[in-house]
């Protein structure tokens, strides 16, 4: 017995703290069928014992409380239904009774209270036993379809699934810098955001599922007052009274998850009679009245072929598996990610051995099972990047983790490439963060030059993951459109401490746009402070950039990718011909017509000095919404204060008189 209590306390402290990776971090650290085999092993373990020790997530709900969002108690736990993976369970479970079907959506529970008619209240299901949950009403106003307001004027309780469709999800994810994995950790990522705002901009959805209480004595009819109120109603079909096994098999195979809109693990199955399923009452976990199905993965036999690694900007080296192309629903798929060097013990690996995969959810990739076990892949013992000895390190939640310790790695100068391809700097919008840091942590780029030699990598490039043709002929199109750029855009770019924009743009206009000239006053020891608003510090910094031979390795490959341009706008008569040439001027507030980077850059265009904070040298303050303390100091200092609108209008003035 002894070591059965030992196997148990183990499983549930591998569960826990995958639920705190998935609930509260939303970075899963196991598959959802690696967690569901850990479950399902557990809760055998407890029906034959006889024992069930505290903390077991079969006894509780999963789920955290996140900081920052109010805590709110709920009026009936929020339990979890017991699950199987057998259509005879289901209908041992249905009896001959009448019961209906619908879908397990895969999103992020919530609980709709409404009073008088109207929406007082959202609140996620949260943790504690499924009793204490987020206050999210913020976020539920904007979602597309929540009801404001219903016909049903009593106190009125609905819970369903905060969720967004596949069509939306990979619209999001087109659009996004960094994209998301999986819709439902856009979902809950999305629901917890403090500016709903941002959650109205990721097109959430609110599917109800089911009445708290009161209402129609049957779950049918429950169903059909929530239409009558307005809301959308996950899909179900009712399995009649008396059915067979026949009927009921009949009944589950209408709903293909391939087919459906929405992401799905699995199908609910409930009584129709409330008062009935009600009287079975529930554990600690879930409640009797219900059933999930969760389907059985199809898994396909293939062979292990090794390992792909990539080095990220923390320096934590990320695994994938390799294996032979292998079509699964349509789909060829040759790549599954390995969270950890825990996971590759667990499959014992070898190069040549025959594996079983499968597609989690019809989506993702996931390693199910090593049919051979040769278990004679060795860990990585170098980065990919820079090829520095990798060392191994424990995390908070217990895994071993690979890394790089090299500070020089390129991988770790992820953030140096991301200034370099800002839209203020050489302005290549498609290389965000993450997509750099694949790259690098690859070896693909290790300097800026490199950057415009990718097409070499184009196969490698969309066999990535979330990667693909499009997204690589975008990127490598924009890069060859960024071969010409201004002195200015140019010098940006490369981080030299203390000058940007402003700055490149005055060493531009000084240098003719001429990078030559540039450093060759380098190497004559030109003296910089004589150039306006430059001082020693400035001065300094530009030597020691140039000096750097780490820095040189980083942006000398890059000139011979690269054509400068005149700008026009340097010529000197031009700039006087505005009221803001020669100007010192702050921009602060929301501004209607313009961004941040946006009125920057018309001030930069006017030959103006646009500056961040509000001196007595200030010429000009634009203020939009919210101006705070800028504003006060302004009125201080006796600044010009303009509104958006008059700035504009001096500048239209300016045109068509040719003076103020």
């Amino acid at each position: 017995m002894s070591q059965i209590v030992e196997t148990m306390q183990e499983l549930v402290s591998q569960l826990v703290v995958a639920d705190i990776a998935y609930y509260k971090r939303d970075d899963p650290i196991m598959s959802d069928r690696e967690y569901d085999a850990l479950y399902e092993r557990l809760a055998e373990l407890e029906r034959s014992s006889g024992i069930v020790l505290s903390g077991s997530p079969t006894q509780k709900t999963s789920g955290e409380v996140l900081e920052g969002l109010v805590q709110v108690r709920h009026t009936k736990p929020m339990l979890s239904a017991q699950k199987t993976k057998s259509p005879d369970e289901v209908v041992r479970f249905i009896g001959g009774r009448g019961a209906v079907v619908s879908w397990k959506l895969d999103g992020l529970t919530l609980v709709l209270r409404y009073d008088g008619g109207r929406l007082v209240q959202a609140l996620t299901r949260g943790g504690e036993g499924g009793m204490i949950g987020e206050d999210v009403t913020h976020s539920a106003r904007v979602m597309a379809n929540v009801p404001l307001s219903i016909p049903h004027t009593e106190p009125f309780e609905v819970r369903g699934e905060g969720i967004i469709s596949w069509e939306n999800f990979n619209r999001v994810n087109a659009a996004s810098e960094e994209p998301y994995s999986h819709p439902r950790n856009l979902a809950a990522g999305s629901i917890r955001r403090l500016d709903a705002g941002k959650t109205k901009e990721q097109m959430l959805e609110f599917i109800a599922f089911e009445i708290v209480d009161g209402g129609p004595p049957s779950k049918t009819g429950q169903f059909d007052m929530l239409n009558e109120n307005g809301f959308s109603v996950v899909q179900s079909r009712a399995v009649p009274e008396g059915a067979d096994s026949a009927c009921i098999f009949e009944t589950l195979a209408l709903f293909d998850p391939k087919s459906f809109q929405y992401p799905v693990d699995g199908l609910i199955i409930e009584y129709d009679d409330l008062a009935y399923g009600q009287s079975l009452g529930a554990t600690g976990h879930h409640e009797n009245r219900l059933i999930a199905l969760k389907w059985e993965d199809e898994l396909f036999e293939t062979t292990f072929l090794g390992l792909e690694l990539s080095t990220t900007r923390t320096g934590m080296v990320s695994l994938t598996g390799i294996f032979e192309d292998t079509v699964i629903d349509g789909a060829t798929v040759n790549r599954a990610y390995l969270h950890n060097l825990d996971v590759m013990d667990r499959f014992s690996l070898g190069i040549g051995d025959r594996v079983k995969i499968y597609r989690a959810n019809q989506i993702i990739p996931q390693l199910a099972e090593n049919i051979t076990k040769s278990g004679t892949l060795s860990y990585p013992t170098q980065c990919p990047c820079c090829k520095s000895e990798l060392a191994i390190k424990t995390s908070d939640s217990g895994t071993r983790l690979l890394y790089c310790e090299n500070l020089s790695c390129p991988a770790r100068l992820i953030r140096k490439f991301v200034h370099f391809c800002s839209k203020t700097r050489m302005d290549i919008p498609d290389l965000s963060e993450k997509r750099l840091e694949v790259f690098i942590g690859k070896g693909w780029i290790k300097n800026y030059g490199d950057l415009y030699e990718l097409k070499q990598y184009r196969e490698q490039f969309i066999a990535v993951p979330g990667f693909g043709e499009k997204l690589f002929d975008r990127i490598t199109s924009t890069i060859e459109s960024r071969r010409r750029c201004t002195l200015s855009q140019f010098i940006a770019g490369l981080g030299i401490p203390m000058v940007g924009r402003s700055s490149g743009r005055i060493l531009d206009a000084y240098f003719s746009g001429d990078w030559d000239a540039f450093e060759q006053a380098i190497v004559n020891g030109f003296d910089f402070t004589q150039l306006k608003d430059f001082g020693q510090t400035m001065n300094d910094n530009i030597y020691a950039w140039y000096s750097d031979q780490e820095e040189e390795k980083l942006w000398r490959p890059l000139l011979k990718h690269i054509t400068f341009i005149i700008n026009e706008i340097n010529d000197d008569s031009a700039q006087i011909a505005n009221p803001f040439s020669g100007k010192t001027v702050v921009a602060t507030g929301k501004l209607i017509n313009y961004t941040r980077d946006g009125i920057q850059a018309k001030l930069l265009s006017l030959g103006a000095n646009p500056a961040s904070s509000v001196s007595k040298n200030t010429d000009f303050l634009i203020v939009g919404e919210n101006a705070g303390s800028k504003l006060d100091k302004a009125r201080q200092f006796s600044v010009r204060i303009l509104d958006e609108a008059e700035f504009d209008a001096m500048l239209a003035d300016f045109s068509r008189t040719g003076s103020l």
